[in-house]
């Protein structure tokens, strides 16, 4: 077993050692022979999808690259010490990879995938491999709670069935939204936050005056013209985070002008993605429509990268960044010095916005606790991420205490959830049922609301 899973995860790390740029074109070419799509259309259509995604991933990353060192100047000017530093998202990837149940997740989310779609239970094909890390690591944790590699399976599992539920839900309205036709986002960090950010939703909408206030990329562009395009946007909520951070003007400028080309150019990329994206959609769908009546409505599962362009999300990403770091500071018992993941609130706050249907104000105040929750867990799991960085040799950071987590992906509250199910937590176990009835509630408040049935 030990011998065939060293073989498996270096094939799994071979494929995914390409990069998603590379690796989802190859998925998506063979996926479209599949489903018979004429040759020269499956390889323009997948080159063209894999194209979009260099942009997309060169453009966030001047996001990232950006925000970052503001977000870290917003730390060091505190003089705050926190004992556990936050990684960020592509060191707990990478350590999550290395570990002893990742190996096997690809090909039992391939499979659950298929039974689903077979069964009728989901209308996404998740194409995604890359982002089955985010099964992974829910299942790792509970290999390292429980020593059970078989209870570490069935948890990541049991997570991709649910967060394939969760893109099936929100696919609707991403559709009318952000204008990304036949798609849907199972991506774990922010797929999760969908309920929540529609739940948070009809709260405001009950509480008088709060519930009149609407702050949207579009409402913004209409009362102030030229300052209000996205373009402008992003250039003044880059200047007030420069200040934040107390750059000085150079630095300022420099910030404002490159969230602006952000707010500016990602949007143009997503369009190129799915210039390539929508002949093998059409075509697809064309194909099971002959043979299988009543299943051309298929999603293809994509990265939440292709949403971040959207301004509502930019815009509220910057907003919670310094929130982020503040609540840091002041919270008691949170021990996490937010630092890599900082740069991708974007990610998590992407399906908060599209369930407040792009208004900024609310997606904030959503968020707030949401971010609370993500330190919370952040602190109580830094003793596992610490174990698997270092049973993967991973290189800890200079300047480490030694205590290691992730303030986004690590204190995901939903894969904590399930981290305490599985160690047999009662409040967890209880809050099954509780957490099942609340959600069916919801789906069935905003139901006209996310498929459009008589309204908006």
């Amino acid at each position: 077993m030990e011998a065939f899973g060293n073989t498996l995860l270096e094939i799994v790390q071979f494929i995914l050692g390409m990069g998603p740029t590379v690796m989802l074109p190859v998925v998506l070419f063979f996926f479209a022979l599949v489903f018979q799509v004429p040759l020269a259309k499956a390889v323009r259509s997948a080159l063209t999808v894999g194209i979009g995604f260099v942009g997309i991933y060169a453009i966030f990353g001047i996001l990232t690259s950006s925000i970052g060192p503001a977000a870290q100047a917003m730390v060091i000017n505190s003089g705050v010490n926190l004992p556990v530093t936050d990684l960020g998202w592509p060191p707990l990837a990478a350590i999550t990879w290395g570990g002893p149940i990742a190996a096997f997740v690809i090909p039992l989310t391939i499979l659950i995938n298929i039974v689903m779609l077979a069964l009728r239970l989901t209308k996404t094909v998740d194409v995604d491999m890359w982002n089955y890390w985010h099964f992974a690591l829910g299942g790792t944790l509970v290999y390292y709670s429980t020593g059970s590699f078989w209870l570490g399976l069935l948890a990541a599992g049991i997570i991709a069935v649910v967060i394939l539920k969760l893109a099936d839900w929100s696919a609707p309205m991403l559709q009318r939204y952000f204008d990304l036709e036949g798609i849907s986002l199972p991506t774990l960090s922010s797929a999760v936050f969908f309920p929540i950010g529609l739940l948070g939703n009809l709260i405001i909408e009950k509480i008088p005056v709060i519930n009149k206030i609407s702050i949207d990329p579009a409402t913004i562009q209409k009362r102030f013209g030229l300052f209000g395009e996205p373009m402008m946007i992003g250039i003044i909520l880059g200047v007030l985070v420069g200040v934040i951070a107390q750059y000085d003007l150079k630095g300022i400028l420099s910030l404002g002008i490159n969230i602006g080309a952000v707010m500016f150019i990602l949007p143009r990329m997503v369009r190129i993605l799915m210039e390539g994206l929508l002949p093998l959609s059409d075509a697809i769908k064309g194909f099971l429509k002959k043979r299988y009546p009543g299943r051309e409505d298929l999603y293809i599962g994509l990265d939440i990268a292709v949403a971040i362009g959207n301004p509502a999300i930019i815009s509220t990403a910057l907003l919670l960044t310094p929130i982020a770091v503040i609540l840091a500071f002041v919270l008691p018992g949170n021990g996490v010095l937010p630092l890599g993941d900082l740069a991708n609130l974007a990610v998590f706050a992407s399906m908060i916005v599209l369930a407040t249907k792009g208004n900024v104000f609310r997606a904030v105040i959503i968020a707030i606790p949401c971010i609370i929750a993500d330190l919370f867990v952040a602190t109580n799991i830094a003793g596992f991420v610490t174990q698997m960085a270092a049973d993967v040799n991973f290189q800890m950071p200079a300047g480490s205490t030694g205590m290691v987590s992730s303030f986004l992906d690590g204190g995901n509250p939903f894969r904590f959830w399930v981290l305490k199910i599985f160690d047999g937590d009662v409040m967890a176990l209880a809050f099954i049922p509780v957490i099942a009835v609340v959600v069916y509630g919801v789906y069935r408040m905003t139901k006209n609301v996310v498929y459009a049935e008589g309204s908006d």
